[in-house]
């Protein structure tokens, strides 16, 4: 379970990351590459990037011995290269205090560790090498789908800020929390790790503002509980699971050529204006789309809520259809 505290000043100072940050997202990637559940919906997704990984990446799961990362890999960055150098500019201290703490009684820890515990150069040049590494193999191929995925994250959370409210908004991003005196509990279960850990016996966790602010960044590679960056000074970042709840994969929801909404509305809801010359019910709309009915429905939502779809009831049939705002948009 994660409680969030907030102060009044704090109420102010909650906003969602403008744009996904490259290298937390990368983390989770791997985190989800590692973890043990869901098997069933992740196994093909976790062999195929597995193959994918170069052996430049490997030292990378060294840093995780016990699944649970150094806190100094808590970075944000708008960029790569910011994400890595914020990464390299840690306090020799932190890093040298993360990586006892996570080598505690595991035995001696590899070279390259060793090296980077020190300080050395070769220490750090492993790292960067495995991080590039990783980054051209993971999160490259798909970083538009994840920039699609996030601007419908960032739309649809605007929308439930501008019509319920700040607890409203929150208690959406997590089904079963709560936005209660203050505090923001997430449901007992859903974990809550620092450092990108996944948080594994961790009963209850609480994390105050203190007038710090809260950063809400939606991840799409990761589907456990809440990844909690809280460091000394800075506002603290909730990363939580959102998207379709798969993550994107290289053939699957590349911006289609020259469709200019797809970098507004995402590919797939871009798709589905598209495929709305007349009203078509749900499963129709699943059918030409070759997604889930479910995933429909939940596309028509943020469509219809945004005023660019319309939804009328005919007998147990839905059909939906386009409004003349989307009709001004399709027109190029």
């Amino acid at each position: 379970m994660l409680r969030v505290h907030f102060t009044v000043e704090d109420l102010a100072r909650v906003r969602c990351a403008p744009r996904p940050a490259p290298v937390p997202e990368l983390h989770a990637a791997l985190l989800m590459l590692g973890a043990p559940h869901e098997g069933l919906l992740f196994g093909r997704w976790r062999a195929r990037t597995l193959r994918a990984l170069p052996a430049a990446a490997a030292p990378l799961a060294d840093l995780v011995p016990g699944g649970s990362p150094p806190v100094f890999l808590d970075v944000r960055g708008g960029t790569r290269e910011e994400g890595f150098a914020e990464i390299r500019a840690a306090a020799p201290e932190l890093v040298r205090s993360e990586l006892e703490r996570v080598y505690a009684g595991r035995g001696p820890a590899p070279a390259w560790i060793r090296a980077l515990h020190a300080g050395g150069a070769e220490g750090w040049r492993t790292l960067a090498a495995a991080q590039r590494a990783a980054y051209g193999a993971v999160l490259a191929p798909v970083w538009g789908q994840v920039q699609d995925l996030h601007r419908e994250e960032f739309a649809r959370h605007a929308v439930a800020l501008a019509e319920g409210g700040l607890g409203a908004a929150l208690t959406a991003l997590a089904p079963g929390s709560a936005f209660e005196g203050g505090v923001w509990t997430w449901p007992a279960g859903a974990g809550a790790a620092g450092a990108g850990g996944a948080g594994a016996g961790v009963a209850v966790r609480d994390v105050r503002l203190r007038g710090r602010g809260l950063v809400l960044a939606p991840t799409f590679h990761w589907r456990g509980g809440p990844l909690v960056q809280d460091r000394p000074g800075r506002p603290v970042v909730v990363a939580y699971p959102a998207g379709p709840g798969l993550p994107p994969v290289p053939d699957g929801g590349a911006d289609r050529p020259g469709e200019p909404l797809a970098g507004v509305l995402g590919p797939t809801r871009a798709a589905l204006l598209r495929a709305l010359p007349a009203p078509r019910t749900t499963t129709e709309l699943a059918r030409a789309l070759g997604v889930s009915a479910a995933t429909v429905s939940a596309h028509t939502a943020a469509l219809r809520a945004a005023g660019l779809l319309a939804t009328a009831r005919t007998g147990r049939s839905v059909h939906h259809s386009r409004t003349a705002t989307a009709e001004l948009l399709l027109r190029r």
